[in-house]
């Protein structure tokens, strides 16, 4: 049975799933030989550059992250499966997959036609040694493979994935970090982490790139998908802040760039930039430690409670963003069978009634906590929501992690932080920052009830598992796990020359659909 609906897919259908041959890649058609040819195939531009907001920490694909980072490893790298504009999951190196009827063993069948920048044949035994990298490895998005038991190559084009138990999510992994496959020859390169050695369409000119701030990629002659590659050479550069970008966007520096704030997207209209926009991620306070470990009054659900209750959602909205998002008191999209129109009214904005509770939790003079910031998020953001909290009485100082704002907060170094993350369907999100053992669960925190629910939804029917994640949502609102505001609309600019086709599933769109307007 064809499995090409992603909501569906992430949501755990109990239907065996394969893709054949016969199906389009990425966005794309096909090559003479049966394969994915990506996005394109009306030949290259001679160049594009792309502002971003954030630098690769490593380019070591096992400690690698998605998101923000999506194009410093789609760009020397392929993955095993491609997640396509339209909400789908098409073929990549991998061509078709098939679990059991227990949906605990997944085969993969390979493209037989890929090497790696170094000359090594892509096969079997190369992605195993990937997986198990990966698994092993210790990045951040690790968790992706937390019920994967063990990986075989019977034969050059087959990997079987043996699990301990179903994971509805597993093959949107396989889209991302968990996806990526290294050159066997590199695994034990000293220079790894600076030096990415991949089948993908790019290399990296390390010669060309300045570390932190700007990395050109070379177009790599002999790539299985020619009509993925829509540039001889591109350049990803850096930019801390955002004026800086607004900046090199009204000089012409620019081809496209991700914009980090409301405050320039009417500018970049005016300079004759498409905005291509997307609603993926919620913004708000994670309140991490909800089990008061380094913060004492976050292990109470009433400070939690009063923490939601102190902000003003639709003033934010309109200072913050400039009302581009809409308020949200959840962290489950609309798309998700867990959504509840009505918990979007459960807290509202009741600043005395905050103040009661915190008095009623022992706090009546407050307390003081200590939150990252970043001036990429804007330093409205955080004025705002300062003085939100003060005037329930809970004094915020900030510290600035600059670059490790993200490698800080999962430490963990923060018990709170304002934040942005994606509002993924269903499974993949309460294995992004609910479960215990969730990325943006630093402190895995464990709540019985919670893990109740995620172990009854793997053995449940369909409509079950939408019941169970319908009140795992009125759950985690009551019990106040985040404090979300709005979902934020995300937009990645664009020159007239330049087209760009986003993705429901990430803040940054494929490398594959930008290309020549």
């Amino acid at each position: 049975m064809i499995r090409r609906d992603f909501l569906k897919l992430v949501a755990g259908s109990a239907a065996v799933g394969a893709v054949g041959a016969s199906v389009a890649g990425c966005g794309g058609g096909q090559t003479s030989n049966g394969g994915a040819t990506g996005s394109g195939g009306e030949g290259t531009a001679p160049s594009l550059t792309y502002g971003l907001m954030s630098a690769p920490m490593t380019f070591d694909p096992s400690r690698g992250e998605w998101g923000n980072r999506l194009p410093y490893y789609q760009l020397p790298y392929d993955t095993l499966l491609c997640a396509t504009p339209e909400g789908g999951i098409d073929p990549w190196l991998a061509t078709e997959w098939s679990y059991d009827d227990t949906e605990t063993a997944l085969t993969l069948t390979l493209r037989d036609d890929v090497t790696f920048s170094d000359g090594a044949t892509l096969d079997a035994a190369a992605v195993q040694a990937s997986m198990e990298r990966f698994r092993t490895g210790g990045g951040p998005d690790q968790g992706y493979m937390r019920y994967v038991d063990s990986v075989e190559a019977p034969d050059a084009t087959t990997v079987v994935v043996h699990l301990t138990q179903p994971d509805p999510a597993f093959l949107n992994y396989l889209t991302r970090t968990a996806g990526l496959v290294l050159s066997p020859n590199a695994a034990e390169n000293a220079d790894l982490d600076t030096n990415p050695v991949g089948s993908g369409p790019y290399t990296l000119d390390a010669g060309a790139s300045v570390s932190g701030t700007s990395y050109v990629f070379n177009r790599r002659e002999g790539y299985w998908n020619p009509d993925a590659q829509h540039y001889d050479t591109i350049t990803l550069r850096v930019f801390n802040d955002p004026t800086a970008t607004l900046n090199a966007l009204r000089a012409g520096e620019l081809n496209a760039a991700k914009l980090q704030t409301a405050e320039m997207f009417g500018q970049a209209q005016q300079a004759g930039w498409t905005l291509n926009e997307n609603e993926l991620d919620f913004s708000g306070l994670l309140l991490l430690d909800r089990a008061g470990t380094m913060a004492p009054p976050l292990g109470d659900v009433r400070v939690r409670k009063a923490i939601n209750m102190a902000v003003d959602r639709e003033a934010f909205l309109q200072a913050v963003v400039l009302g581009y998002g809409t308020l949200t008191e959840q962290v489950f999209p609309p798309t998700s069978a867990a959504y509840d129109e009505a918990l979007d009214s459960t807290y509202g904005y009741d600043p005395e009634g905050a103040r009661a509770l915190l008095a009623e939790a022992g706090y009546p003079n407050g307390f003081s906590l200590e939150m990252p910031s970043s001036a990429l998020l804007g330093t409205t953001t955080f004025n705002l929501l300062q003085q939100a909290l003060g005037d329930i009485g809970i004094t915020v100082t900030y510290v600035d992690p600059g670059q490790n704002f993200i490698a800080d907060l999962l430490a963990p170094r923060f018990a709170a932080s304002y934040m942005s993350l994606e509002q993924n369907p269903d499974w993949q999100l309460t294995q992004f920052m609910v479960s215990e053992d969730a990325v943006f669960n630093p402190f895995h925190y464990a709540d019985d009830q919670v893990n109740a629910w995620l172990e009854e939804y793997l053995q449940a029917d369909e409509a079950r598992r939408d019941a169970i994640m319908g009140e795992l949502n009125a759950y985690l609102v009551d019990q106040a796990w985040f404090a979300p505001f709005f979902r934020i609309t995300g937009v990645v600019a664009s020159d007239p020359n330049t087209q760009v086709t986003m993705l429901p599933t990430n803040t940054l769109p494929n490398m594959y659909d930008i290309r020549p307007a």
